[in-house]
């Protein structure tokens, strides 16, 4: 299950050219989405609704006056009304760029009919009503965004997965006509499927077994029983912990075509949400595993260069309250242990928090090590070995061992095991996670680790 890493313990990075060539692609795509969205005559126009500004393109028809929801108000989307239709058609641009990136960073593309399928989404105008693509075919776009590569293994799928929060029909005041419209236009094989609460369809299902589901935050009692999404035209499964995964998502591209402009969510709160669901899943199931090799993919890029990102985005998680902390600890104690380490790093939590993590010593043998000055022994935590080490400095202050050679130290840490070994696994389970897999015990740890 577990992830190859380079010797730096990350992915591999993406050159520094071709990263700067996918942030441009996602400005040319973003701003050729937004003309094609609003092609027509008219104007843009704001109003407050409840206290925040949000943005519209309003329309002159026969019948009045019509207003199509643009978004809320940020720097970005002002900059986009104010260069609206000075955008050149660089379609061809944009289908090179989207070539290079597969072929030379080898980034992961959807398959061709799911690609289409999003395309024909995005151009009706589900992600600018909110929607945010969740699953793995969100995940694919995570390599770009991040710079490295991430497992290919678990980037291919057959299922589109699209979640929106229910309250944003209330400022877009904008409906889309029936969503299996949308889906028939790409392959006319689409058909609903039933949910078990009777006729209302919150999955649909096309050849060749590529199903598009819709979701939504469970906020209520709990029921599997639909929601309506009036913006989106379908009816949606309400999940929990959906709400942390799709709140402020991000805008990215998929490799499709010209590219295709998404709302997905940010990918730290993607590895947290993975962490947590993959513990609500059965033990050995494909999807279980597969949520794990995401999460810790991610986690081992996130932990190394977003560390900021994801501390904020874990500390929101673990303030969700006690069954948060315990599935996110589950799975923490089911990846690779240096991806674990570093995000406990990262993150500034113990490793004392993953359950039944301990470290323990049986018959261990130690040596004095000269290039460490220091007696070196071995434990053991999770099925893997542990190197520790008490410094010279703290044998001498600290057991007795001030004047004797190598020998005598050693033989005063044979003395003083127990007590030696003690600290040491104080140190690795409540004391935070150090720059390397080693657990030393220094003369200014022994006081304190002592006292605990």
């Amino acid at each position: 299950m577990h992830v190859a890493y380079n010797k730096t313990g990350m992915s591999e990075e993406i050159p520094l050219t071709l990263q700067t060539a996918y942030a441009d692609l996602v400005e040319r795509v973003a701003a050729a989405a937004f003309n094609e969205e609003f092609a027509e005559s008219g104007s843009f126009v704001s109003k407050i609704v409840r206290g925040k500004r949000y943005w519209y393109f309003q329309l002159g028809t026969e019948a009045g006056r019509k207003q199509r929801y643009v978004g809320p108000e940020a720097p970005e989307l002002l900059e986009r009304i104010q260069r609206h239709k000075e955008v050149h058609d660089d379609h061809k641009e944009r289908q090179t760029i989207v070539s290079a990136l597969v072929r030379s960073a080898y980034l992961p593309r959807p398959l061709p009919k799911i690609g289409e399928i999003v395309a024909a989404l995005a151009r009706a105008g589900v992600f600018r009503l909110g929607g945010v693509l969740v699953g793995t075919v969100a995940y694919q776009a995570y390599s770009a965004m991040l710079g490295a590569l991430l497992p290919r293994r678990s980037v291919q799928t057959t299922d589109v997965d699209i979640a929106q929060f229910k309250n944003i029909a209330i400022v877009a005041e904008e409906r889309l006509p029936p969503i299996i419209g949308v889906l028939k236009q790409v392959d006319r094989t689409f058909r609903d499927v039933p949910s078990l609460h009777g006729p209302r369809a919150v999955s649909y299902q096309g050849s060749g077994g590529i199903r598009v589901d819709f979701l939504t935050p469970k906020t209520g009692p709990e029921t599997d029983a639909p929601e309506r999404l009036s913006a989106l035209g379908t009816d949606a499964q309400p999940l929990r912990f959906l709400d942390f995964l799709i709140r402020d998502p991000q805008p990215a591209v998929l490799l499709h075509g010209a590219g295709t402009y998404v709302q997905v969510p940010a990918p730290q709160r993607y590895a947290i949400h993975k962490l947590i669901v993959a513990q609500r899943r059965p033990i050995g199931a494909a999807k279980r595993d597969k949520d794990l090799v995401q999460a810790e993919a991610l986690l081992a890029v996130l932990s190394k260069s977003h560390s900021q990102a994801l501390q904020a985005a874990w500390r929101e998680a673990v303030g969700r309250g006690k069954k948060w902390r315990t599935l996110i600890a589950e799975s923490l104690g089911s990846i690779n242990a240096g991806v674990r380490d570093q995000a406990l790093k990262a993150v500034g939590t113990t490793r004392d928090t993953i359950p039944g993590l301990d470290l323990s010593f049986g018959k261990t043998s130690a040596r004095y090590a000269l290039d460490l000055d220091a007696v070196e022994f071995v434990g053991q935590a999770a099925n893997l070995p542990i190197y520790c080490a008490i410094s010279r400095e703290a044998l001498e202050d600290h057991f007795g061992a001030n004047g004797l050679d190598q020998e005598g130290r050693l033989q005063k840490y044979h003395d003083n095991r127990e007590r030696i070994h003690r600290l040491a696994r104080i140190k690795y389970l409540k004391r935070p996670v150090e720059n390397d897999a080693r657990v030393t015990i220094t003369s200014a740890d022994v006081s304190e680790l002592m006292s605990a």
